[in-house]
C-alpha cells in the first residue's frame, strides 16, 4: 500500500510540474514571463517549456486589434453649449512587456485620455462645425492618443465618434435654423428664377426689335432700290420715245402728224378744263387757238433746224 501512495504522489507531482512547465500559446498571443519576480521574456505563439517553480506566467496579451468603446460624456463647444458624445477606440498591443510594466491596465489609462482629449478639441469648435469636423476631431484625438500610449507599446489605430447629442432645446433651435436656412434657400432660387426669366424676356425682345429694325432697313433698302430702277426704267422709255418722235419728225409727213397732234391733244385738253371746271376761261379771240398751235410749231421747227432737220412753211 506504501508503494502505491508513493506512485501517486509522484504522478501527481510530475502532473504539476508538466503543467507549470509546459505552456502552448495560442496565435496572436503574447505570454509575458517572470523570473523569480523578474521579467524573463515574451512567450510567442506555440510551445513552450518553463523553468519549474522559476518561471511563472505572469501576463498574457491579445496581439488582436481591440475596440474600446467610449462612454458618453459632457463636451463643452467653444460657444458654450453641451453636448453629449460618445465614440469606439481601437488599439493594438505591439510591446507586451511595455503594456505589462508600463501601466497597469492600458485600456482603462486610454479610455481615460480618449475623454480628456475629446472634451479639449470640443472646447475649439462651435455647435455648428461639431458635426462637418469629425473627421478632423478623430485626427486629432488619435494623434494624440498615439503619442501618450507609444511608452505603454500600445499603438491607437483610429477614432470613431459615434454619437453628438445636443440638448434638447437647441435641438429645437437648430430645426427651427435649418428650416429658415431652407426657406431662405428657396426664395433665392425663386428671386434668381424670376431674374433669369426676366432678363432671358428683355434679351428677346431687344433681339426682336434688332430683327425688325434690320427688316425694316432691308425692307427700304429694297423699295429704294425698287424705285430708283423704277424711275431710271421710266427716264430710259421716255427718251426712247423721244428719240422715236424725233426720228418721226424726220420722215416725210412727220411735221404735219407733229402739228396735227399738237392741235389735237390742246383741244382735247381745252375740253376736259370745260367738263371738270366751274369756271372755264377762254381766249379773247379764237384766232388764239391757231397762234398756240403756230408757237408750239415754231418751237418744234426751231429745234428741228438746230439739229439740222429741214424746215418747212
Amino acid at each position: 500500500m506504501g508503494g502505491i501512495v508513493v506512485v501517486i504522489v509522484l504522478a501527481f507531482v510530475i502532473i504539476v510540474i508538466v503543467a507549470k512547465t509546459a505552456v502552448v500559446v495560442p496565435q496572436q498571443s503574447a505570454y509575458v514571463v517572470e523570473r523569480l519576480g523578474r521579467y524573463s521574456g515574451t512567450l510567442g505563439a506555440g510551445f513552450h517549456i518553463l523553468i519549474p517553480f522559476l518561471d511563472v506566467v505572469r501576463y498574457k496579451h491579445s496581439l488582436k486589434e481591440q475596440a474600446v468603446d467610449i462612454p458618453p460624456q459632457v463636451c463643452i463647444t467653444r460657444d458654450n453649449v453641451q453636448v453629449s458624445v460618445d465614440g469606439v477606440l481601437y488599439l493594438k498591443v505591439l510591446n507586451p512587456e511595455r503594456a505589462s510594466y508600463g501601466i497597469g491596465d492600458y485600456a482603462f489609462g486610454i479610455s481615460q485620455l480618449a475623454q480628456t482629449t475629446l472634451r479639449s478639441e470640443f472646447g475649439k469648435i462651435e455647435l455648428d462645425r461639431t458635426f462637418e469636423e469629425r473627421t478632423n476631431i478623430n485626427t486629432q484625438v488619435v494623434s494624440e492618443l498615439d503619442k501618450a500610449s507609444e511608452p505603454w507599446g500600445i499603438k491607437v489605430m483610429r477614432y470613431e465618434i459615434k454619437n453628438i447629442t445636443p440638448p434638447h432645446d437647441v435641438l429645437a433651435a437648430m430645426e427651427k435654423q435649418m428650416r429658415a436656412e431652407r426657406e431662405k434657400r428657396a426664395l433665392i432660387l425663386t428671386s434668381e428664377g424670376q431674374r433669369d426669366a426676366a432678363i432671358n424676356s428683355a434679351e428677346g425682345e431687344k433681339q426682336q426689335v434688332i430683327k425688325a429694325s434690320e427688316a425694316n432697313k432691308q425692307q427700304q433698302i429694297n423699295e429704294a432700290e425698287g424705285e430708283a430702277a423704277a424711275i431710271l426704267a421710266i427716264a430710259e422709255a421716255t427718251a426712247n420715245g423721244i428719240r422715236k418722235v424725233a426720228e418721226s419728225i424726220q420722215q416725210p409727213g412727220g411735221f404735219e402728224a407733229v402739228q396735227l397732234r399738237v392741235a389735237d391733244n390742246y383741244l382735247t385738253q381745252f375740253g376736259k378744263l370745260a367738263q371738270e371746271g366751274t369756271t372755264m376761261i377762254l381766249p379773247a379771240t379764237l384766232s388764239d387757238v391757231g397762234s398756240m398751235i403756230s408757237l408750239a410749231m415754231n418751237v418744234i421747227r426751231q429745234k428741228g433746224s438746230s439739229n439740222g432737220a429741214p424746215e418747212k412753211a
